[in-house]
């Protein structure tokens, strides 16, 4: 299976008393497929899953796979610290039609590298979903090794990864050693680039939200040669990521959303929405970005 370049990991909007907003949620699903969005990953880190309810995520991801009806795949976020939730959400958003899973390493428990390999492999073994291995070793506390990762990468429905350990040595080794119809995705947007250029398939992102078509350009400039106009795009992108990644995520893509006529601020606790010192740094940053880009597509 292939997501494309860019996968980007959804937000989940919220109403002013905390429910979940499936309007503005249908709202934002078409803009991400008209603006750079190969494939959507539904209820990931991006999601606020920590704060959802196991019948919020269903619900959620239920809607998301419905409402984008096969124009571009779906992949459910299923991924917890038990390895029977894991395997019971499998089987559920497999029924609901999902196009694949992600499944992070277990948090918190902290199992060490037999653990995580048996934690994937028993989840792979009950569905024939492709599966995508979610490295996210700030978020979780543990970091899946590059062997490891390789040898899950044997295992016939395992053929994506999601790197977010912010190691380019990492992916590359992991790269270097797994089959051609393996797909190593970064899971930093930061780092899209680099690991493109040593033969990574693109980025599940985050910023993907509001610069889509810039990061779709970008790489499409790589794989064309014209490694100076993506060197260009990268350099514009930066401080736009390195502003989306100063405070929690997703909290401030959901303000940058705002520069689409999208009112989504509403974040669950224990996260806080942006000041109004951090919204207007932010709003420096974009116009600057949106200048950048313009004077990239008119050279």
């Amino acid at each position: 299976m292939d997501l494309g370049r860019v996968a980007t990991a959804m937000i989940t909007p919220f109403n002013d008393d905390g429910s979940i907003n499936y309007e503005v949620a249908e709202r934002v699903i078409e803009h991400l497929i008209q603006n750079g969005t190969d494939s959507i990953v539904v209820c990931g880190t991006t999601g606020e899953t920590p704060t959802l309810t196991v019948q919020e995520k269903r619900d959620f991801i239920d809607f998301t796979i419905k409402k984008v009806n096969k124009r571009i795949p779906v992949i459910a976020g299923v991924g917890l610290n038990d390895t029977a939730y894991t395997i019971e959400a499998t089987k559920v958003v497999e029924a609901f039609g999902a196009d694949g899973i992600m499944v992070v390493a277990p948090f918190y428990n902290k199992p060490n590298q037999r653990g995580i390999y048996a934690h994937f492999e028993a989840v792979a073994k009950v569905t024939d979903l492709p599966v995508v291995i979610y490295n996210v070793p700030g978020r979780t506390g543990v970091n899946i090794t590059s062997q490891t990762t390789i040898d899950l990468c044997k295992i016939p429905n395992i053929r994506i990864v999601k790197e977010a350990s912010g190691s380019l040595d990492q992916m590359t080794e992991i790269l270097a050693n797994v089959s051609d119809d393996t797909y190593v995705y970064s899971g930093d947007d930061a780092l899209t680039l680099p690991l493109v250029s040593v033969g990574g398939r693109g980025v599940i992102s985050v910023v993907s939200h509001v610069c889509g078509n810039e990061m779709q350009a970008m790489i499409r400039a790589f794989d064309e040669g014209r490694h100076d106009v993506a060197a260009k795009y990268h350099q514009a992108l930066l401080p736009v990521i390195k502003k989306l990644f100063e405070n929690p995520s997703p909290v401030p893509i959901k303000y940058a959303l705002s520069k689409f006529g999208f009112s989504v601020e509403k974040v669950r606790l224990p996260m806080v929405e942006l000041t109004t010192e951090e919204k207007n740094l932010f709003d420096q940053v974009w116009e600057q970005f949106q200048q950048k880009v313009k004077s990239i597509e008119t050279n």
